[in-house]
């Protein structure tokens, strides 16, 4: 299966999101579509044995939703999506500066009409048409296009129900205008203003979509465009960024940023790296150290040779990584999305029916009707030319169209289909700016439920950079430190980094490697060269299981306070046994801080670990956790088996750092790596803390629910306004009090109803 990206245009609302969903499942070999009405784009995963992603292309186009490949390409996109967002703006303001002038001229007719003005040719009923008729070629055009194509195609969405209010309406004044002996109702005033009134609302909606995106505009704008390379040994080239390559050597000033990810060969500076991590505080990099993309050098010059550029530097990989988390719904909105997809048929059947109703039915029903509320609507307009929605309606045929037209113009889907998408944008953004990444919208979700939070010790509550403490029972240090890091120099262990560490700091050789084997959780055991027999590294109960010999000495070594309290590892030589090495290990200054944080916020707070039992019991004292709360010795397997019986009842979040929890990580509801912990822990995790510290945590978690009240929020609006508003659009309150709504009016509401949607998600903290 490949994974593919799409950018998508022609997307209005939910509507359209259910329909490109639906092309792309129907064809062979798709799976795991996800469209995104905010970003315009689709995911999914292809099977290179089936259908050709050119054929996809080409039945979207065909559907009216003109689609290209993403090009995963880091300068290119910086500079299309600038060139793209211009495009489309210039485009958009054009249309809406066209329609306001329309706009303007009409407001003058009623005026002029109502002897305020005296210009005649202002209030000429011609005039107007002339007006409505611009409306509808120019800054109407691609929306009535659009909509009577989706329409024709059988997938109606917002601009189907805009475009038959607006052509309904237009139609109807100009066989009013024509032939006046139809008695049909003359508004050319209405197409104008429906149009103006959406326009504008589109105007203000995508400035607040644009907005809901920021995040990722603010981490493309991190990219410097020049870069300093090295063609001598002093001399300097600037160069655009993406002509780097691999390999050279560049300049970077106090004050540019990086141009690529980086390893420092020469100089020492301070570095603000609070895009990536979220931490406000700069970290000193000195020669031999990595920096990341777009990091900002704070205040001396560095030489740096070139890793990773463009699409694979990790500011373009982060890019990336938000662009996916949008992509992928929370159930909630999967719900909305197919409602959405229905609901401009529903819309279209009431509009159908409430026309029949009002000029076939009402009549019988109340057959006094408009003799007696003709001067009682709110609506009603002391104009003789442009009469307004139902307040000069003659007879009930002439109602039955207008209040037609309101229902199809009042109907708005796109609050649908925005609900959660904008939501899910600023929240990911936000939490993105912490050093915070949540996997997908539906990690979000799931977050928001977790009531259970279980810690790993090592490297997660613990900062995972053990160091060696003492010696126990041994007469030579040196040949055990020797042996063990030799052996543990492929690992990628905590305890093997600091062995690895320590022995390079007593400038030991190591010994080549000729066999080893490592059990997850306990030990590692091999073989090396010029020392016979196998080698074990591991806890002192499984040395023991392995039939290694503790003697009385060796035991008593091990009774010590400070050997209770810290980790120990026992090295032997086939069944006889070396000695023991004490490391310590320091907690995170914020682990305290934050689990009593959660507890506090009524987290149920568990720590599972394969250290010993001291170990694990004193570190709990510190962070406050009772002996009730807390595992110890734990298998990998047994981590498992844990988890999977706390989820019988709880939703359970797993945090953790390294390889043995990366099975833990993936079994729980919710997978948190710590973002210093290895690639596997951070490839099985939900979420991923990007730094070092653990206060991101509790951010998350209220972040996430914070979010998910949101979307309840912007759901619970979109539904109740259509409910509310499209009866009110068909006349339900009209025989009792005399009130309706003008199309106009009916447009305004529909464009409110999406931009307050857009405006509740960005008001998220």
């Amino acid at each position: 299966m490949e994974i593919i990206q799409l950018n998508i245009t022609g997307m209005k609302c939910g509507g359209c999101v259910n329909t490109v969903e639906n092309i792309l499942k129907k064809s062979d070999g798709v799976a795991n579509v996800s469209v995104n009405l905010l970003t315009e784009s689709a995911y999914f995963e292809l099977h290179k044995g089936y259908i050709k992603i050119d054929q996809i292309l080409e039945d979207l186009k065909k559907n009216g939703f003109p689609a290209m490949i993403y090009t995963n390409d880091f300068t290119k996109k910086i500079n299309k999506a600038e060139l793209e967002k211009k495009k489309k703006w210039n485009n958009q303001w054009q249309k809406l500066n066209f329609a306001l002038l329309l706009l303007l001229f009409s407001g003058l007719g009623h005026l002029a009409e109502g002897g305020y003005i005296n210009l005649p040719i202002l209030g000429n009923l011609l005039f107007h048409a002339i007006l409505a008729t611009s409306a509808l070629l120019f800054p109407g055009r691609s929306i009535i296009i659009n909509g009577f194509q989706s329409f024709l195609k059988n997938h109606p969405n917002m601009d189907s129900l805009v475009a038959l209010g607006v052509t309904s309406a237009y139609i109807t004044s100009l066989l009013s205008l024509i032939f006046p002996a139809t008695g049909f109702p003359c508004f050319f005033n209405e197409p104008v203003m429906l149009l103006g009134f959406i326009l504008i609302g589109r105007f203000l909606e995508e400035r607040a979509r644009y907005q809901t995106g920021s995040s990722i505009s603010e981490l493309l704008d991190l990219q410097p465009e020049m870069a300093n390379v090295y063609i001598e040994e002093n001399k300097v080239k600037s160069i655009r960024v993406n002509l780097l390559k691999s390999g050279q050597e560049i300049q970077v000033l106090a004050g540019d940023r990086v141009p690529a990810d980086c390893v420092v060969i020469k100089g020492a500076s301070s570095m603000d790296v609070s895009h990536i991590t979220g931490e406000s505080k700069p970290i000193e990099v000195k020669e031999g150290e990595k920096v990341s993309n777009g990091s900002l050098n704070l205040n001396s010059t560095l030489r740096l040779k070139v890793e990773k550029v463009g699409s694979d530097s990790s500011l373009a990989k982060l890019v990336n990584l938000i662009e996916s988390v949008q992509s992928n719904k929370p159930p909630i909105q999967r719900i909305a999305d197919k409602i959405a997809g229905k609901f401009t048929y529903f819309v279209l059947i009431f509009a159908t029916s409430s026309f029949f109703f009002w000029w076939k039915g009402a009549e019988q029903i109340w057959p006094d009707l408009l003799k007696h509320n003709h001067n009682e609507f709110i609506t009603n307009s002391s104009h003789t030319l442009h009469n307004s929605l139902g307040s000069n309606a003659e007879n009930f045929l002439s109602l039955a169209i207008q209040l037609s037209i309101a229902v199809l113009v009042i109907a708005c889907p796109c609050a649908l289909g925005l609900a959660t998408p904008t939501v899910i944008t600023v929240a990911s953004g936000k939490a993105a700016k912490k050093g915070i990444l949540f996997k997908g919208g539906d990690k979000i979700e799931i977050a928001s439920k977790i009531n259970q939070i279980i810690f790993d010790k090592t490297g997660t509550l613990t900062k995972g950079e053990p160091f060696i403490l003492e010696y126990k029972n041994n007469d030579d240090n040196l040949f055990l430190l020797k042996i063990s890091a030799s052996l543990e120099s492929e690992s990628r262990h905590p305890i093997a980094n600091a062995l690895v560490k320590e022995a390079k700091k007593q400038k030991l050789n190591l010994l080549p490697i000729k066999s080893i084997q490592t059990e997850s959780g306990r030990g590692i055991s091999g073989e090396l060269e010029t020392i016979n027999g196998v080698i074990n590294i591991g806890s002192i109960e499984w040395l023991i299981s392995k039939g290694v010999s503790i003697d009385s000495d060796s035991k008593k070594a091990l009774e010590t306070e400070e050997t209770k309290t810290n980790t120990v590892i026992g090295i032997s030589i086939e069944n006889k046994l070396l000695g023991f090495i004490l490391l310590g290990d320091l907690l995170r200054e914020d682990a305290i801080k934050t689990v009593q944080k959660l507890k506090k916020n009524n987290f149920r707070i568990n720590i599972l670990s394969g250290d010993r039992k001291q170990t694990v019991i004193e570190l709990a004292k510190k962070i406050g956790c009772n002996e009730n709360e807390i595992k110890w010795e734990l298998l990998p397997q047994m981590k498992l088996d844990i988890i999977e019986d706390l989820k019988k009842n709880n939703k359970v979040a797993m945090i953790g750092d390294g390889i043995n929890d990366a099975p833990a990580l993936a079994a729980s509801d919710l997978g948190i790596a710590v973002g210093s912990g290895t690639q596997i822990a951070k490839a099985n995790a939900d979420v991923v803390l990007m730094g070092d510290q653990l206060n991101g945590l509790t951010y998350a978690l209220a972040l996430a629910k914070k979010t998910i009240r949101k979307i309840k929020q912007n759901l619970l609006w979109a539904f109740g306004y259509n409910l509310i508003a499209i009866p009110i659009a068909a006349g339900i309150l009209f025989p009792k009090y005399g009130i309706l709504l003008t199309p106009s009016i009916a447009a305004l509401l529909m464009a409110t109803s999406s931009i307050t949607v857009v405006v509740n998600a960005l008001s998220l903290d």
